[in-house]
């Protein structure tokens, strides 16, 4: 047999290892592609242990009727449906839920805005006002929920407050103790400003870092075609960070939805339970009356609305982007 023979019979033999194994690098790329599962595996783990086992007692909580005299005597009463027939059957519940989906959709519009024409300016502006001002929405963004509406309810106070101060003094003298929770709209008014506070450092600065990936390239090229600051938003920004959009409005719906301390501590639903949303009314049916069933089933019920709105949301955004396509 010449070399060049025996030099390609050896040459399967170099491939496959002894006894036809698999190669080294082929166990290695296994393995590389197990590496990022294998490292999201703990906080996988974690999430389905912490948030799993809560929704399933949440459930099952749902079924029964458990309300004083149960706690009491220790005992539980499986109740099937009713829980969930008695809640779908109340007017009180469907006026709830209307509720929540304007100030859902009136909050995450006002943030949207706000957001974005903040962002915008932060791309405008100089090294150190931009610094200062984003110094500003990082430490607006990063200050506690109660705590800020704690600041809230010292700023709109009946008596002290600064914003009936300064209302006084600009000419509003009827304004000077004017009670901003004794009604259902000053009272939303109330919430709305603190959401949104609380709201538009997310979009504004995340806005601002997607700016800072559009090639200035066209930006000079809409200048050149003589488009205007209005023109150039709709024409570069818009379409460039048309995902960034989605993304943020998505996320805002799902944290401005389930918000539950900033209504809860502002009037705790009032006057007269007229500003509960979906997460208030749960609470306040399940705590306060002490029907934990009904507050249970009523949770679970505002989980699959907030899905229904997701996922119809999601699904004009897939169906917006086909029709790009």
């Amino acid at each position: 047999m010449s070399a060049q023979t025996e030099e390609a019979a050896a040459r399967p033999a170099s491939r496959t290892g002894k006894g036809g194994a698999p190669p080294a690098s082929g166990v290695s790329q296994r393995t590389g592609r197990a590496v990022p599962y294998l490292l999201i595996l703990p906080a996988a783990v974690f999430t389905v242990l912490l948030l799993g086992w809560i929704m399933v007692q949440n459930g099952l909580l749902s079924f029964q009727n458990l309300n004083r005299r149960q706690l009491i005597r220790r005992t539980t009463e499986w109740i099937g449906f009713d829980n969930y027939t008695d809640t779908l059957g109340h007017e009180e519940f469907w006026r709830v839920t209307l509720r929540s989906v304007v100030f859902t959709a009136v909050n995450v519009a006002l943030v949207m805005v706000v957001g974005c024409l903040i962002g915008l300016l932060l791309a405008r502006l100089g090294k150190r006002t931009r610094l200062l001002l984003l110094l500003g929405l990082v430490l607006a963004w990063a200050m506690p929920v109660v705590a800020a509406t704690t600041v809230f309810q010292w700023l709109f106070a009946q008596r002290f407050g600064v914003v009936n101060h300064v209302l006084d003094q600009l000419g509003w003298h009827s304004m000077a103790e004017y009670n901003w929770t004794s009604g259902q709209f000053s009272t939303f008014f109330v919430i709305t400003v603190l959401l949104v506070w609380q709201s538009v450092p997310f979009v504004a600065i995340n806005l601002y870092a997607a700016t800072t990936t559009i090639p200035k390239e066209l930006y000079e090229a809409a200048a050149l075609d003589g488009a205007g600051v209005w023109k150039r938003f709709t024409s570069v920004t818009f379409p460039f960070l048309k995902p960034f959009f989605y993304a943020t409005t998505f996320l805002e719906v799902i944290w401005i939805f389930k918000s539950f301390t900033q209504v809860f501590v502002i009037n705790e639903g009032g006057p007269d339970r007229l500003t509960e949303t979906l997460p208030v009314y749960a609470f306040v049916e399940g705590m306060n009356n002490q029907h934990f069933g009904m507050g249970a089933a009523i949770s679970i019920l505002t989980i699959l609305i907030l899905l229904a709105l997701t996922a119809y949301y999601l699904r004009l955004v897939l169906k917006q982007e086909e029709d790009e396509l």
